[in-house]
């Protein structure tokens, strides 16, 4: 059996488990706790399954974003923030591993425990427990970042905080959230908030981002050196409190620095990795990975070219529609444009026809939709949502199929007759409504993605045919997060990562109470009361079918809604490093995940 067929046997396999036991309460504090089932690690154990425990330290990773920074307070909405700093600074509660579906071990906690129906969740800190610049962790600081966090935080952190009841210290070194709603995800929620140090913010206006006050946190690395816009520095900190004192760090960040360097394009990032640079890339496109992979320091040996594969499902990547505007909240319209959207041919263009297409949301997992028509207790939990449901719910959908020619003649009659249907026609070679007014939207693009630019591209040309000629507009990554945060587009490019434990960052990503407010992940703008209740019951139930019916009943309303124009999926990662960078043998379920790299590598002449 492959890697890759071992690594995807092992993720449905732990789905599997997840969804075959319910999560027990734990009537005593324990070293870790699992959304559904037990933890697999024992109390016991000395590091996590996929790192190597006698990794030396020392050399550097040093990798490419595109783009440009204006903050470095990754706990807040306000600014441009590097994506990585929240994983590679901050800690928590509890850490979460990459080898279990959804299960928690102690961090800056030594244990966890919860009531009987995970109405409340304790943790006890370990007493070594520290910030970065030496002083201790209390219990005063945990209570202060749930509560500031949850107050004046990203919007990640404030649902979460609105189903707490209390926080208070039990007992020295304890801390207890009593939850006021019922929702079994709430205690591993908990366990993953950031824990900052009070004191630093003490006549500061937290919510404020910026270059100027940079978070003091308990995590391995320490921001070095920055200049804003065009790199980000840091490093290992020798002193960091956890690394021979928590299990699940042994063995990881064993890299004394970790270097981002940002580039006005793709093209000059990669010509950075070519000359050195660059010395860890990702590259997502696999023409790309198997044409222009070939320069002298692959040839020679100091470049090593690796395939990863992993477990987790495909998410969503492709061009979301902002169904708040009146372009887009049609669902015939959306459909059109997804007919319109030439994948075969773009995919052949692009990948040399490599890389699969994405069908849904959760696909490439055990919890996809399953074809054709709703059944069983999928069926029954859309039944009360019956009448206000979108064609091919209930009915089953799939994305269109083109013959892979440039005109792709069946896709353009369809997207033609969805848009009739819709009440537009082409008039004098423009689409336009009965009053004569035409159709147009724009496509906001961040300035230096190229290949979503090449996409769009040759979008535009098959939009030309049906008589839609859209304004694309490519601004930098400042005005862009600007943009989206305000939901000022028409049509962007749009990522979310989902998991085989969704809970409640659902809400985040299409709950109906946030959909309209400034940051919201819910780019499309959907408001479904059959969503809605779909992530509650994911939430709430106890009864393991209904959990894996719920969320492939929710697969379906996504995928059917015609939010998304779904791009490739990547069933694999592709990773060109340096020879020296090094990484174990076992990849986890969830692969090349936030975490992975560079939190297991190793350099080693």
């Amino acid at each position: 059996m492959t890697t890759t067929l071992r690594n995807l046997a092992r993720g449905i396999g732990l789905a599997a488990l997840m969804i075959g036991a319910a999560g027990t309460a734990l009537a005593d504090p324990q070293h870790g706790i699992a959304m559904y089932g037990e933890p697999a690690l024992p109390a016991d154990f000395t590091s996590m399954p996929y790192a190597n425990p006698d990794a030396p330290t020392g050399g550097r990773i040093v990798t490419a974003e595109v783009g440009s920074f204006d903050s470095l307070n990754p706990y807040v909405l306000k600014g441009s923030v590097p994506w990585q700093l929240r994983f590679l600074i901050g800690e928590s509660l509890m850490v979460r591993s990459l080898d279990e579906p959804f299960t928690e071990y102690g961090q800056l906690a030594e244990t966890i425990e919860t009531g009987p129906n995970r109405e409340w969740v304790e943790f006890k800190l370990r007493p070594e427990a520290a910030f970065s610049d030496g002083s201790p962790v209390t219990t005063e600081d945990v209570i202060w970042s749930f509560e500031t966090l949850g107050t004046q935080g990203n919007g990640r952190y404030r649902g979460f905080w609105e189903k707490v009841e209390k926080i208070e210290e039990t007992a020295p070194g304890t801390v207890r959230l009593t939850f006021n709603a019922v929702d079994r995800e709430l205690v591993m929620l908990a366990g993953l908030r950031p824990i900052l140090k009070k004191g630093q913010w003490e006549g500061v206006d937290f919510a404020e981002g910026g270059l100027d006050l940079i978070p003091i946190t308990t995590g391995p690395y320490v921001i070095d050196d920055f200049e804003a816009g065009r790199f980000l520095s840091l490093k290992r900190n020798p002193d960091y409190w956890g690394r021979d004192v928590v299990p699940a760090e042994k063995g990881l960040h064993n890299l004394d620095e970790i270097r981002i360097e940002f580039f006005a394009d793709e093209t000059a990032a990669f010509e950075a990795f070519k000359t050195g640079e660059i010395n860890s890339n990702r590259e997502f496109n696999v023409a790309r990975w198997d044409s222009q992979y070939d320069f002298p320091a692959v040839q020679s040996g100091d470049v090593v070219k690796s395939v990863l594969p992993h477990g987790r499902p495909s998410g969503m990547t492709g061009f979301v529609m902002n169904s708040r505007k009146p372009q887009f909240d049609d669902w015939r319209v959306r459909d059109a444009m997804i007919q319109a959207f030439n994948f075969e041919f773009i995919n052949e263009a692009m990948t040399g026809g490599a890389q699969p297409r994405i069908t849904s949301y959760w696909s490439n997992s055990p919890l996809a939709m399953d074809d054709g028509p709703a059944t069983g207790r999928v069926a029954e939990l859309l039944e009360p949502f019956k009448a206000d449901l979108i064609p091919g719910t209930l009915e089953g959908y799939a994305l269109p199929v083109a013959d892979g020619t440039e005109r792709n003649r069946a896709g353009t009659a369809a997207a033609l007759a969805m848009m009739e249907q819709a009440g537009w026609t082409v008039q004098d070679g423009v689409m336009k409504n009965a009053e004569g007014q035409p159709f147009a939207f724009d496509i906001l693009l961040e300035s230096g993605a190229s290949e979503n630019q090449s996409i769009i591209d040759m979008y535009v040309e098959s939009l030309n045919r049906i008589g839609v000629t859209p304004t694309v507009t490519a601004i930098d990554s400042a005005q862009y997060k600007e943009r989206t945060d305000a939901l000022d587009f028409d049509m962007t490019y749009g990522r979310v990562a989902v998991s085989l434990s969704p809970g409640n960052e659902q809400y985040l990503y299409w709950g109906s109470e946030g959909a309209d407010i400034p940051g919201t992940r819910n780019l499309m703008g959907v408001k479904s009361p059959a969503i809605d209740a779909l992530i509650g019951t994911l939430l709430t139930t106890e009864a393991p079918e209904d959990f894996v019916a719920s969320v492939k009943a929710l697969d379906r309303v996504l995928t059917a809604g015609r939010y998304y124009i779904p791009i490739y999926q990547w069933n694999i990662s592709r990773l060109a490093h340096a020879k020296e960078l090094k990484y174990p043998d076992m990849i986890p379920v969830y692969g090349d995940w936030n975490g992975w790299q560079p939190d297991v590598w190793w350099w080693e002449e």
